[in-house]
């Protein structure tokens, strides 16, 4: 699992490593110095999504930016009885083990996407261990399913595509991986040119392996199934870390759910607004994203 060389001009004064979270081996870059911070992302990204905030923050902070499980450069374990392998339960454990490696037991998290799903469970399975979080254009999970309608079916139909049973999205990704990932990103960007061409080529690598795609719908197939089961099993118990939610203004979160509210019914402590972007305020508006993450943090 060599490094690319061009990771180090992606994110300069940052260093790479591998770290075996008990048996899963997860790819992070880590630079800065102060408090630890977690930066995890989305699909279908990887950590590079960070490139242009993660040096700024490293100015405050211990960053450590990773591939979650099956994403990137990590490993991409089977799938196991009923997806468990990708249940943001385990997601989770994976980025708990890799601070602790690290040597952080206490850490912020700001997560993206799929990466905030897995740490809103973080925040309930390692509460001691999360002193704040930033979700980034998300509601929660079973919130979302349960509210499904034909407006949110139509714009986020990857949800209803990715967890149909295997080989199917596999399969059919497979006729032009580079297409369905153009595509998804496209959709999602509002922000014109927003996404470097040295990072979307990395997504590219990343997207052309089998076993990421494969790994993906997995991810998909649980939060449609075991994370569901685990979601009600803690539906009344609630974040206590103090969250900021955080959501594209331009965006698909924002214009169907009440963001706030739907974290409110979560955690005990919200807060947060919209940013004048798309999906990807860390790629399309990165300084109004630092300049909220700063009055947070």
């Amino acid at each position: 699992m060599n490094m690319p060389r061009s990771h180090a001009d992606i994110i300069p004064g940052f260093e790479w490593t591998t770290v075996d979270a008990d048996g899963i081996r997860i790819r992070a870059a880590f630079g800065g110095r102060g408090p630890a911070l977690l930066l995890l992302h989305g699909h279908p990204q990887t950590h590079l999504t960070w490139h242009k905030v993660a040096p700024a923050l490293a100015e405050r902070f211990t960053v450590v930016a990773t591939d979650l499980r099956g994403y990137g450069d990590s490993d991409k374990p089977d799938g196991g009885v009923g997806h468990v392998n990708y249940s943001k339960r385990a997601m989770a454990m994976d980025q708990v083990n890799v601070m602790r490696q690290l040597g952080h037991d206490c850490f912020n998290v700001i997560a993206h996407d799929r990466g905030a799903r897995v740490a809103h469970r973080m925040a309930l399975d390692h509460a001691n261990m999360v002193k704040k979080l930033v979700l980034i254009d998300i509601a929660p999970t079973l919130t979302m399913y349960e509210r499904t309608n034909m407006e949110f079916a139509r714009r986020y139909f990857w949800w209803f595509f990715l967890i149909q049973a295997y080989p199917l999205p596999e399969k059919l990704i497979e006729a032009d991986p580079d297409f369905f990932l153009e595509k998804h990103i496209a959709g999602q960007i509002k922000i014109p040119d927003s996404v470097d061409h040295r990072v979307m080529q990395e997504y590219r690598r990343c997207y052309r392996n089998p076993a990421t795609r494969h790994a993906i719908c997995e991810d998909y197939r649980a939060a449609a199934s075991i994370d569901l089961v685990h979601d009600r099993e803690d539906f009344d118990n609630r974040i206590q870390a103090p969250l900021m939610a955080l959501w594209g203004k331009r965006g698909t979160v924002g214009a169907l759910y009440d963001v706030l509210e739907t974290w409110r019914e979560k955690a005990t402590n919200v807060s947060g607004y919209p940013i004048d972007c798309g999906h990807s305020p860390q790629e399309e508006a990165p300084e109004a994203l630092l300049e909220a993450l700063g009055a947070f943090l």
